[in-house]
């Protein structure tokens, strides 16, 4: 009975428990007073804005309004040279643009976390992720870790026995633990520990010699792998073995590794530069070669002015050549010309834009820039070996790629050295202490639990090798088989972009000599053309019979087409020798550019003078090796599987660049004395004849 009534009264209560959440939600609920709707949320997610508040950049605030056709202030000339629009675009660009990212759904727009930026070496050099480490967090594992502790605990029980005491006796126990310990992970990947620990139990069992005693111990530990994952060599490359971790971090986490790293981010960063750098040279050309083409537009519509108006005024006294069709002919030719003045004009105003937002300026600051320097005119002799040469060992990408090389074959080691069983020498030795007291003057009978310690009568040691290995090492083997053809990959790649770093060489190569000849026989064209213009005017005027207006007009327009041509092709020829530098991968040393850290501090400079004087005073040790060998050098690795003829590689230098030569001037193209035209300046309309 007593049962069943157990039972139900387990059932009630559980029934009792459940019914709440058997209710409704949807109850009537009334509150005191009156107040208005607030707080109502019908979304869980709407757009909502970051509460930042970063000023903006005062070249922004400051800014003008843009510049157009319609609206055609009397602005500032700014004589821009070339080199100083390269530097400034080094100087105002935190973030490295590009001129294809304008008006494009650019990296710096939609994801400007992966947009290259002046920051990204030190982010690299700052990373702590695997697979991003830098090589401070690669060193980090080799740092001290210190852990230490300290608990105390009381513990009430009953013990279950009347041996000597009363039945049912309450036994009670204080206890205070404390630990410490210093562990260090060295080179070899060997670990060195100690640790120290002293614990405390007082009790009131019976039959115990001391109610409260101290024991404890300090002891040192020592273990290194000699086999699977040993040495210095692994270590350096992969990172202290044993972490555990080895099927998620593989064998590139090691300081040389990320070293390594760090390099490939510098190649990255400084190809970057030169992107930058070569597209504010490519855009100040076509800045120039827009004032050239402006220029020349507006003497042609210039010349269809005098033209309209010479065959208006023909008309009105009914001269020859004064008809109804020639004038409406020469009105439709100056509205024509006109409104290529107006594209050309607006083709300035959006180049001059573009190249603003390259250097790192402001839409309008009351000035537009002009081009100060001129196309290059003379011959540009390239020799192919020399060329060839240099792009195979200045070009950023390839040193980037034999970085790349560099870490596989590293990794390749480390993994091989995985393929082994995991054999470790541990030992340990320490020194145990026991006493009545934590610390005594009385030594004896074990009063003092420090001064066992230091009396060294309690020792213990341990001494062996501990082995483990997967049967069959399948892990070990498909990672050392991966890393393999990642190298063989990575070297094919080499071969590859090699290969098409020659054909870029070839094709920029090519288009010198094109522009280079197409400028001279575009100058040969300009001259007839002018003398063609000369001509049918003087016919015309002069009322020959087949001199007609119509052949005036097309002189005029062939001049035009002429002049427009000829800075075409000298503004190639320069863009092609830029695109040649570029393929070289000289930009930055014909812009005077070099790339460098920032100054450090004094006392880092200090320090490091003091380390380079111990150095430098100290003896050479024969026995020391470095492990991996070097793999690194200050200056480009020599091409020495090269044989072309012409080649000295005695002084150990790398083939400096053809420049300009003079022993074939052309003809002059343009005089570098009159500068394009200016558009701002030019405010006369011509709305009648």
């Amino acid at each position: 009975m007593q049962w069943h009534r157990w039972k139900k009264s387990v059932a009630l209560a559980l029934t009792a428990v459940m019914l709440p959440g058997c209710t409704g939600t949807n109850r009537n609920v009334s509150y005191l007073g009156n107040a208005e709707l607030n707080y109502y949320k019908n979304a869980a997610l709407t757009t909502e804005y970051a509460a930042v508040d970063q000023a903006t950049p005062l070249d922004i605030v400051n800014s003008d309004r843009p510049r157009t056709i319609k609206d055609r202030t009397q602005d500032e000339i700014w004589d821009l040279p070339l080199m100083d629009g390269i530097h400034m675009a080094i100087a105002n660009n935190k973030m490295i643009r590009t001129r294809t990212q304008f008006l494009a759904q650019s990296q710096l727009l939609v994801n400007p976390a992966v947009s290259p930026s002046v920051y990204d070496p030190a982010l690299r050099q700052t990373g702590f992720l695997f697979g991003t480490r830098g090589v401070e967090a690669a060193l980090a594992d080799f740092d001290t870790q210190f852990t230490s502790s300290m608990l105390w605990g009381r513990n009430e029980s009953i013990a279950n026995s009347s041996f000597g005491t009363s039945p049912l006796f309450g036994l009670s126990q204080e206890t205070g633990n404390f630990n410490a310990a210093l562990q260090k992970t060295m080179a070899n990947g060997g670990t060195v520990t100690l640790s120290h620990s002293m614990n405390y139990l007082g009790t009131n069992q019976p039959f115990t010699t001391y109610p409260s005693s101290y024991t404890g111990a300090a002891n040192i530990n020592y273990s290194l792998p000699l086999w699977g994952g040993s040495g210095v060599e692994y270590t350096r490359i992969a990172g202290p073995s044993g972490g555990g971790l080895g099927a998620i971090t593989g064998v590139s986490q090691g300081v040389v590794i990320a070293r390594i790293n760090e390099d490939i981010a510098l190649a990255d960063f400084e190809n970057a530069v030169i992107n930058m750098v070569k597209d504010v040279e490519d855009l100040y050309w076509d800045l120039y070669l827009a004032y050239r083409q402006y220029d020349a537009d507006v003497a042609n519509r210039d010349s269809s002015l005098r033209s309209w108006r010479e065959v208006k005024a023909r008309m009105e006294v009914g001269a020859t050549g004064g008809n109804a069709a020639a004038e409406a002919q020469a009105r439709e030719n100056y509205f024509d010309t006109r409104s290529r003045v107006e594209n050309s004009l607006a083709n300035i105003y959006d180049l001059e834009n573009q190249f603003r937002r390259l250097i790192g300026l402001g839409v309008n600051d009351g000035r537009i820039i002009r081009p100060a320097d001129s196309p290059v005119e003379g011959e540009y002799m390239v020799n192919w070996e020399t060329s060839l040469t240099e792009a195979l060992v200045r070009r950023v990408e390839l040193r980037r790629q034999k970085w790349q090389i560099k870490s596989l074959e590293l990794q390749t080691i480390a993994a091989k050295s995985l393929t082994n069983p995991q054999l470790n020498f541990v030992s340990q030795y320490g020194l145990n202490a026991f006493g009545n007291q934590l610390i005594s003057e009385q030594t004896a009978n074990y009063n003092s639990a420090y001064g066992t310690l230091k009396d060294r009568d309690l020792e213990n040691w341990s001494l062996g090798f501990q082995l483990s290995m997967p049967i069959g090492f399948r892990q070990a083997y498909a990672q050392l088989r991966n890393t393999e053809l990642q190298l063989t990959k990575a070297r094919a790649a080499l071969a590859a972009q090699e290969q098409d770093i020659s054909h870029e060489l070839a094709n920029a190569i090519q288009r010198i000599e094109t522009a280079y000849v197409t400028a001279r026989t575009n100058l040969d064209r300009r001259i007839a053309s002018a003398r063609r213009v000369e001509a049918t005017q003087a016919e015309y005027e002069a009322g020959v019979r087949d001199a007609t207006l119509d052949l005036v007009l097309r002189a005029q327009a062939s001049q035009a087409q002429a002049e427009i041509a000829l800075f075409t092709s000298l503004v190639n020829y320069n863009k092609a020798i830029n695109d040649l530098n570029y393929r070289k991968g000289t930009v930055l040393d014909n812009s005077n550019i070099s790339l460098g850290e920032g100054e450090w501090t004094y006392e880092a400079q200090q320090q490091a003078l003091g380390k380079a004087w111990a150095r430098s005073h100290a003896f050479n040790n024969p026995l020391l090796r470095t492990s991996p060998e070097e793999f690194s050098s200050p200056v480009p690795y020599q091409k020495t599987d090269l044989t072309w003829q012409g080649l000295n590689r005695d002084d150990g230098l790398i083939p400096q660049p053809a420049g300009t030569s003079g022993s074939i001037p052309p003809a002059p193209l343009s005089d570098p004395s009159v500068p394009p035209a200016v558009p701002p300046q030019d405010t006369t309309t011509y709305d009648t004849p």
